[in-house]
């Protein structure tokens, strides 16, 4: 039986990267995606500026692999504990609960990547907003088909638009996100829990679906 051989230049090479994008993310948090470039990246992650330039050949190519490090981190730390949820209102909620903990815990250091790098790229037409785009429409579709099975489950109003449901429950997200961020305060993101709760209760959820949200 033949043994594999393990390529050791791969294998740190790849280690450089993810520490790289580690960096590359938590940077682009607090100084925007213009903050992220080799020599920056270089300052901060201990790596040369050389050998930034030789893993990622471009800073476009650096800040589209920062937006997709992002999220993989967001994926891993708010829809898949959800999922363990039953679909229906208590994965929204779940859901809900896990975007706000996600800040407050400052997974990064500038809260919300995605909240932080918006402002940055909304304005330049280019891959690199396109894959923006591409990541907040998913986002939004994810959280709407949520609430679409709430709602076929009987667990939501027959009336209710996840559309529009599922914007004025990110919104508060949004918001308490921001406010923290501002004024190192956490009250926001209890703000925002209780005004999600009393949006679905609203909405026709059952409370006992809620828990997340208490």
């Amino acid at each position: 039986m033949s043994i594999p051989t393990v390529d050791g230049r791969r294998l740190r090479g790849d280690a450089s990267r993810r520490s790289i994008l580690a960096h590359a993310t938590d940077l682009a948090s607090v100084e925007g995606l213009d903050g992220v470039s080799f020599g920056r990246l270089a300052e901060v992650s201990g790596h040369s500026k050389s050998s930034i330039a030789t893993l990622f050949r471009g800073k476009e190519a650096l800040q589209l692999a920062t937006v997709e490090a992002a999220a993989e981190v967001f994926r891993l730390h708010v829809v898949e504990p959800a999922r363990a949820l039953p679909r229906g209102a208590p994965r929204v909620a779940a859901l809900l609960r896990a975007t706000v903990e996600y800040s407050r815990a400052r997974v990064f250091t500038g809260g919300c990547f995605f909240s932080a790098i918006s402002a940055d790229v909304d304005s330049k037409p280019g891959p690199v907003r396109d894959e923006v785009r591409r990541w907040q429409a998913s986002w939004r579709g994810y959280v709407e088909a949520q609430l679409r099975h709430a709602r076929d489950l009987g667990e939501l109003a027959p009336d209710v638009d996840p559309e529009g449901l599922a914007f004025e429950l990110l919104a508060y997200f949004t918001e308490a996100n921001a406010r923290s961020l501002l004024t190192g305060e956490e009250q926001p993101y209890d703000l925002a829990c209780r005004a999600m709760r009393g949006r679905l209760l609203a909405a026709g959820a059952p409370s006992a679906a809620l828990d997340e949200l208490t």
